[in-house]
């Protein structure tokens, strides 16, 4: 219902997104280069945000664990993504900047939100310096401080409990790359509420025993054997050998099973699979 009241609007509005590793800066960045693409909208961390001030959506640095606040990021509630893609319907926008950990990341929020597919994606590392990623990066990991990409009147008067104080930007330190300079020359700084307690984790050995189990529902013939489990900033990467009957079609049939995988994973467990690789070991004959 949603999608087609979106009809009229959907292949003319052009979704950017801004892709970067957790902490290395985006919220702050994301102003210059909304002014330097005359973006009017923002989604960043499960806020919808138009010039700077907040439209609908819940910021996931009020959340109590990293995993909750994974999920309120990339709107996995089906009642508070719809609230943001019924908030956007009014308003005709052209444009539209999504921020993400990644682009499989921000490909999920745009599906879930009913918005086009970024048409361009702007990676952090080729818009901000070196030392502003790297400042960014310290702050973060450091100082356990992070930036909301709004004034701190805003934040102060919506998110008291999380916030810490405004920061002054100055000229020089303004990219001059964008052209155009945002009205709002400061730095929003929070302390999420999960920012002093522990990462909620599972287990190597759980994840890898669900990964078998999702690889047997798919397919009983296919059999999972070593599987290696990275743990990102904001999720998972596996890579699994496989042993695969003979005569199957790959390429389809590996691409479905890594689909497969991912979904089944994430909405049981709620982490955010970033990648899965499948390294086919040998053929076997299907009994």
């Amino acid at each position: 219902m949603i999608r087609w009241l979106f009809g009229e609007f959907f292949h003319r509005n052009i979704t950017y997104a801004l892709v970067g590793e957790s902490g290395t800066g985006k919220s702050y960045q994301s102003k210059f280069i909304a002014a330097k693409y005359k973006i009017s909208y923002i989604i960043d961390d499960g806020l919808l945000i138009k010039n700077e001030r907040i439209l609908a959506g819940r910021s996931a640095k009020e959340e109590q664990t990293i995993l909750a606040a994974v999920k309120v990021a990339v709107f996995s509630d089906k009642e508070r993504r719809d609230e943001v893609a019924r908030r956007l319907l009014p308003e005709k926008y052209s444009k539209i900047l999504i921020l993400g950990t990644s682009e499989k990341m921000v490909n999920k929020i745009a599906l879930r939100l009913q918005l086009p597919l970024p048409r361009k994606i702007i990676k952090i590392e080729d818009f901000a310096r070196p030392f502003e990623i790297d400042t960014a990066l310290r702050t973060r990991r450091v100082e356990g401080k992070h930036i909301i990409p709004l004034p701190s009147l805003e934040v102060r008067k919506t998110y008291p409990s999380i916030f810490l104080a405004s920061q002054p930007v100055f000229k020089g330190k303004v990219p001059k790359t964008i052209g155009i300079i945002p009205e709002s020359h400061e730095k929003s700084l929070v302390r999420p509420a999960y920012g002093t307690k522990p990462k909620i984790r599972i287990s190597d050995f759980a994840l890898s025993l669900m990964v078998k189990n999702a690889v047997y529902d798919y397919d009983p013939a296919i059999n999972a054997k070593e599987i290696e489990i990275i743990d990102e900033p904001n999720g998972y990467s596996l890579c699994m050998s496989i042993d695969v009957p003979f005569g199957i079609r790959l390429e389809k049939k590996i691409d479905e099973l890594k689909h497969f995988i991912t979904e089944n994973i994430e909405r049981y467990t709620g982490f955010l699979i970033e990648t899965v690789n499948i390294i086919i070991d040998k053929t076997i004959e299907r009994e």
